[in-house]
């Protein structure tokens, strides 16, 4: 068996951090990935649904916001839940098991700090040579 999701895209909107009554934090966020162009025709992304927990979804919440570049590893997966209007819905969404910062950003708090990539690091330029590839504000829609 295999399941296994890997995937690099913008986050749609800030990552909204929340906390179980056992306080464990949980991540959910979508990310727009592109979809490779055919001739002739319009940029079009696909937006994916992710969920992280614990240490992970701290970290996003510290280091990211809506626009961050990010890659995503985990695995595909499908739920149910029962909506505030009572009918049964499906879900279906990536759980991330590692996220990789692609971006250089500060960190959110008082303690502005700079994740960089070391310099023999294999990924260090994969977000420019990819870059023009992903969404921008102009295709984006919203």
């Amino acid at each position: 068996m295999f399941n296994n999701v890997m995937l690099i895209g913008r986050i749609t909107k800030d990552i909204e951090l929340r906390y179980t009554q056992s306080n464990k934090a949980c991540a959910s966020f979508s990310i727009a990935v592109n979809r490779p162009y055919k001739n002739g025709e319009e940029r079009q992304a696909d937006f994916i649904n992710i969920v992280a927990w614990g240490n992970l979804a701290e970290n996003l919440n510290k280091y990211t916001s809506k626009g961050s570049l990010v890659g995503v590893e985990g695995r595909l997966q499908t739920r149910t839940y029962e909506a505030t209007d009572g009918k049964k819905r499906a879900i279906t969404e990536v759980l991330a098991s590692k996220i990789q910062f692609l971006d250089k950003k500060e960190e959110k708090s008082d303690n502005s700090q700079i994740i960089v990539c070391k310099e023999n690091d294999p990924f260090k330029d994969m977000g420019e040579k990819i870059e023009n590839d992903l969404p921008t504000e102009e295709t984006l829609p919203w």
